[in-house]
């Protein structure tokens, strides 16, 4: 979708304003209108949540109406019933709790009475049988009876007390041979002389242990191991061995050594390769003839570039004559298109990569430049290479300016679009001087200003570039003395490691 926007809105144009005409500008208008549209698409999913909301709000409503009037309904019907059984006048369980209580005359006293009252009822005559004086648990009982528990009880205890005092006496005398006593102490002596006689025969072994003159004692096997431990240990730390450790370590860091050599080796040949490829294109290019030709056709397919895409109009005209008769002077002419503020207004560009030209011839043929293409602002595009001594990379002259381009460079195309840009806000400036056009002189002076001071930043920042690519030969040279400095320490590895033979 194509869409063709004016904006009034103050704030979005100072937005906007802030990005350069063009792709940028347009990157983030779409930018925004993205967020807005994601703002709405918020906004409305919150409108379809209140709804949603109010409408279970209110079924919660009337949900709870409906329960609370079936609760009326189920409490009244329960209260009926339990009227209905447990009135303490008229209910059911009342009434027949009060035939199973009610006095003497009641069913449950009716039939306790039958079972305890009176001498003759069942309770009385089970008592008599069992615990009465004539029952036979009484005369079991009855201490002056013969055949009475407590006699049968004394009789027994007496007789079992005997028999175990008589037993126990036998089982600890020495003259019963199979008592306890006499086991035990048969036992103990037994016992005694095998301990001694095992004791020496142990003794005997562990001294035949530590012997060396017996092949199989475990001292001889323990000094076989330690001896073999140290055979084992003195061929791994052997350079003679081919399979020892200390010389499979030796071959690994030989090899590490001698690829990190060739790696340095083959590094320094390609940096001194590249280096040689640049200075050799840098130097063919400086004395062909069409060196400064070039340079031209660069810097007009860098602002047709920029130009198509902030709709302006970018010509090359360094071959054609313009209003003055037989005058060439002006390489590119820019015609702002129609839809910005300065519609109309030309812009005459210079670009030279010549040593010959100064600040002061440079900006001479700027001046005729603008009066040859009818352009009302100039910009002088100095290539790095022929640009004069202590040049800023941006310069201001009124309505000219001066900027130091290298193509060969992209940091530098931040000075070039900026040398546009600013060219662009003086044309705005001399269009509301002449036209009285409604434009913000004061902010655009400032954004001027501020452009010149940052590109002089800029300019501090390739000058310190320039150093560190100076100082590359240092670091080749630096590669090739830590080469050779890897390569003594390989010779001095050898040596130590040859001596540890």
């Amino acid at each position: 979708i194509e869409l063709r926007l004016r904006i009034s809105d103050g704030e979005l144009l100072g937005e906007l304003q802030g990005y350069h005409e063009g792709e940028e500008r347009n990157n983030f208008a779409i930018s925004a209108m993205k967020i807005g549209a994601i703002a709405l698409r918020q906004a409305q999913g919150r409108v379809d949540a209140d709804t949603v909301r109010h409408e279970g709000e209110r079924f919660i409503k009337d949900m709870g109406h409906a329960l609370t009037k079936h609760q009326s309904e189920v409490t009244g019907q329960i209260s009926n019933c339990l009227t209905e059984y447990f009135h303490p006048e008229s209910g059911r369980f009342n009434e027949r709790v009060k035939r199973l209580v009610d006095g003497d005359d009641g069913e449950i006293a009716q039939v306790i009475r039958g079972q305890i009252a009176g001498d003759g009822s069942e309770l009385a005559q089970t008592l008599t049988a069992h615990v009465g004086t004539e029952s036979p648990l009484m005369g079991m009982l009855n201490p002056k009876s013969s055949d009475g528990l407590i006699i049968q009880l004394s009789k027994s205890t007496e007789e079992t007390l005997t028999e175990q005092r008589e037993l126990i006496l036998r089982e600890f005398s020495l003259d019963n041979g199979e008592g306890v006593l006499s086991r035990t102490v048969s036992e103990l002596t037994k016992k005694h002389g095998e301990v001694g006689e095992a004791l020496e025969n142990r003794i005997d072994e562990v001294v035949g242990e530590f012997s060396l003159d017996k092949e199989d004692s475990a001292l001889s096997r323990l000094v076989r191991q330690v001896e073999k431990a140290q055979g084992q240990i003195s061929s791994e730390f052997s350079l003679d061995e081919e399979g020892s450790a200390l010389a499979r370590m030796r071959r690994d860091l030989k090899e590490v050594l001698d690829a990190q050599t060739k790696e340095n080796r083959e590094f320094q040949v390609e940096v001194r390769e590249r280096l040689a490829e640049m200075t050799a294109r840098r130097k063919e290019a400086a004395k062909s003839t069409r060196h400064g030709i070039e340079y031209e056709d660069a810097v007009f397919e860098f602002i047709d570039k920029r130009s198509q895409g902030s709709g302006d109009i970018a010509t090359s005209t360094g071959n054609s004559v313009g209003f003055i008769k037989n005058n060439k002077k002006g390489d590119v002419v820019i015609k702002l298109g129609p839809e910005h503020v300065a519609a109309g207004a030309r812009i005459v560009i210079e670009a030279k990569d010549d040593k010959s030209y100064t600040i002061e011839g440079a900006l001479a043929e700027l001046e005729e430049a603008r009066k040859n293409r009818g352009a009302s602002v100039g910009l002088f595009v100095f290539s790095a290479i022929s640009a004069p001594a202590g040049l800023e990379t941006f310069k201001r002259f009124g309505s000219d300016l001066v900027v130091v381009w290298d193509k060969e460079d992209s940091v530098t195309d931040v000075v070039l679009d900026a040398g546009l840009s600013v060219a662009k806000a003086l044309c705005v400036q001399s269009k509301s001087h002449s036209d009285d056009v409604g434009a913000d002189i004061e902010a655009i002076e400032k954004a001027v200003l501020e452009i010149e001071k940052q590109a002089k930043g800029l300019d501090e920042i390739m000058t310190s570039a320039n150093t560190i690519r100076n100082g590359a030969d240092k670091i080749l040279k630096r590669a090739e003395i830590m080469g050779k400095s890897i390569s003594r320490q390989i010779n001095i590895l050898n040596e130590k490691v040859g001596s540890l033979r």
